[in-house]
């Protein structure tokens, strides 16, 4: 019989993660978000160990630790919060916890710590049954698909850092980059009179996702999901599916090093006549050569000394940075996760930071609309008390850095937008950037 591990924490996205990777090891996963829940969990399915967040959303982890210790159920604790060797040490001396892991950590590390915990005869390390598909390639990058809806223009800062053997190899910068749209309307629309914005619809964020699968449905949780990989440190990849279209972003010890496409306009030479580096005509006589030789289109480029050494590396790394962001545009799909380390085998991979990447997307990406549905102008918001994220880690603006210390729940949205001074929709995007990071809460 498979021993059973109760993981509990309230960020969905980490608790589909880690019950993967109990899976993997040959352990079925009871994954929870609530303490109540999971003293439940205790006694009607008898795990053999436990990973417990102390930060729950109805209780302190300490209170399930007590449970588990009444029902002998060795335990490990993770926390974002509570660090440093004196709590680490108090965990285990006054509550009993086997191992401490701060967010965020290895979950190699977190995993190695509940073999040890396990039962002497405990099964040898066999995946489960995969869901269909996960030992063929889920990614056919090879069919190239067409766009079923159009492509909205977007801006790349002129600046990407190269990573070999996960250290900075090289920083390389340029001229700020526009991947031009793709069938939208380029006439100038004639400019409209700015109605009032309509009361909010009620946010309602229901979750059905079953969490110990490694797929689900995508929402708005694209930063969750980044997020997720990020706490636990973890390479694997990430596939997202929109209609025909995928997209795949590669993470490297819990940071998005590369992703791939297997929409045309995100290919390398379309890419490259995006953002005006190449000509159509120019695309076309490189294609007809790929096709007579089966060379790469990059490669070829060089040849016809349309790009050189360096420029091949720095519109490469725009492609990716490209690929990445434009997943925050979507707001319906599905997800997927795998733990393959195909990021090993390209030969450029790039620097994302997380907490950077999930800013600027919410910012370049979600349109006014969908962060009047997300965040309400009579919400009043406050500093997280566990964030994901540390501030050190988020680059600001010098307005958002000043008005950061104005939300501490004593003003709605609204009246932090005009406190500002600036555009409502930029404010939004600000303000849902930071509850993306958990770096600040709903009250």
């Amino acid at each position: 019989m498979r021993p059973k591990i109760l993981l509990v924490d309230d960020n969905a996205e980490l608790l589909t993660l880690l019950a993967r990777l109990m899976e993997a090891e040959g352990w079925t996963p009871i994954a929870v978000g609530k303490g109540h829940t999971a003293i439940t969990k205790i006694k009607s399915e008898k795990p053999a160990a436990a990973v417990v967040d102390i930060l729950l959303p109805d209780m302190m982890g300490y209170d399930v630790a007590h449970a588990l210790r009444n029902a002998q159920v060795p335990f490990v604790f993770m926390t974002g919060v509570f660090k440093g060797g004196r709590a680490a040490s108090d965990a285990r001396s006054q509550h009993g916890a086997a191992a401490y892991f701060e967010k965020p950590f290895e979950a190699r590390k977190l995993v190695e710590a509940l073999r040890e915990l396990m039962p002497v005869e405990r099964p040898s390390r066999a995946a489960p049954p995969p869901p269909p598909a996960a030992h063929e390639p889920d990614f056919d990058v090879e069919v190239a698909v067409e766009a079923d809806e159009p492509i909205e223009p977007m801006e790349l800062t002129g600046k990407v850092v190269l990573t070999e053997d996960g250290k900075v190899s090289a920083v390389l910068r340029g001229e700020k980059v526009t991947a031009a749209s793709v069938g939208v309307p380029s006439r100038p629309q004639p400019a409209q009179p700015s109605a009032p914005r309509p009361p909010p619809a009620p946010r309602a964020r229901t979750r059905t996702a079953d969490l110990s699968r490694t797929e689900g449905k995508l929402e708005d949780n694209v930063p969750e999901l980044i997020t997720a990989f990020h706490l636990a440190q973890q390479t694997g990849e990430l596939t997202l599916q929109k209609g025909k279209v995928k997209k795949t972003i590669y993470f490297e010890t819990g940071r998005p090093c590369f992703a791939i496409s297997n929409l045309v306009t995100d290919r390398f030479g379309p890419f490259l006549v995006r953002v005006g580096k190449i000509t159509t005509a120019q695309l076309e006589e490189c294609q007809a050569a790929a096709d007579r030789t089966g060379r790469r289109t990059g490669d070829i480029l060089l040849d016809l000394k349309l790009l050189k050494d360096t420029e091949k590396l720095y519109y490469v790394a725009q492609q990716v940075k490209a690929i990445v962001y434009s997943v925050f545009g979507w707001e319906e799909g599905e997800y997927r996760i795998h733990f393959a380390d195909r990021a090993a085998q390209e030969a450029i991979k790039i620097d994302l930071h997380p907490a950077n990447l999930i800013v600027r997307g919410v910012k370049k990406l979600y349109k006014p609309e969908r962060l009047y549905r997300l965040l309400s102008p009579e919400e009043r918001l406050i500093p997280s008390p566990q964030p994901a994220y540390g501030l050190h880690e988020v680059e600001l603006e010098r307005w958002e850095a000043e008005i950061l210390p104005k939300v501490d729940g004593t003003r709605t949205v609204a009246e932090l937008i005009h406190v500002a001074q600036r555009p409502e929709h930029a404010v939004y995007g600000f303000l849902y950037g930071m509850l993306a990071l958990k770096v600040l809460d709903r009250t």
